[in-house]
């Protein structure tokens, strides 16, 4: 089911808990189709108050895709080395996004596995370089729309209030201490650190 521009254009930390339990897809040149379900995700706020933010000191060309309307992927490169895929929230000019941290794998599998060079269960998307990798998300998605183009996300159900818990992002040095990470706290595929978070009160 598709999802309204709407949904986005909420403030960020009542957004970030909802994407949990929507469907990440991927439709592949080669006709192929990658589908997971999110089971963990990050928020970034866009106000000037997340020192952790890539918008933290106002717009540069790397994160100008934060800046434009909700509902668009905002695609960079971490270290040098893994790829990080966050959907813009709220309203342009807010610059708020949430980090797609970790995917449950629904279909398409055996090509995930092939992207992920072999690595299967729960290492093939519990991670958002893993992610990346395992849904064939490359910098070029970076200002994409995320509801109707071949990299997309769509409804599937709302996870329930009890299902969701929240802790410290992981990662980052400044302000990581903010319980701005909310996951599935009973699904196998979040980052192994998720686990130890207290219930986020819903």
């Amino acid at each position: 089911m598709r999802i309204a521009r709407a949904f986005f254009a909420r403030p960020v930390l009542e957004v970030a808990p909802e994407l949990l339990g929507l469907l990440l897809i991927h439709e592949l040149a080669s006709g192929e189709r990658l589908v997971g379900r999110i089971v963990e995700v990050e928020a970034y706020l866009g106000d000037g108050t997340d020192p952790a933010s890539h918008a933290h000191r106002g717009p540069t060309p790397r994160n100008r895709p934060m800046f434009g309307p909700p509902g668009h992927f905002y695609v960079y490169r971490s270290m040098g080395i893994h790829r990080c895929a966050n959907v813009v929230c709220e309203p342009a000019g807010s610059a708020a996004a949430v980090l797609l941290r970790a995917a449950e794998p629904v279909a398409g599998l055996a090509r995930m596995r092939a992207l992920r060079h072999g690595r299967g269960g729960r290492e093939l998307a519990s991670g958002p370089g893993k992610l990346c990798e395992a849904f064939a998300i490359q910098l070029s998605h970076t200002g994409a729309d995320a509801l109707r183009g071949a990299l997309r996300l769509e409804r599937e159900r709302r996870a329930s209030a009890a299902a969701i818990a929240a802790g410290p992002r992981i990662g980052i040095s400044k302000a990581a201490d903010l319980p701005y990470r909310f996951f599935l706290r009973d699904s196998p595929h979040v980052t192994r650190a998720a686990h130890n978070a207290r219930a986020h009160p819903l």
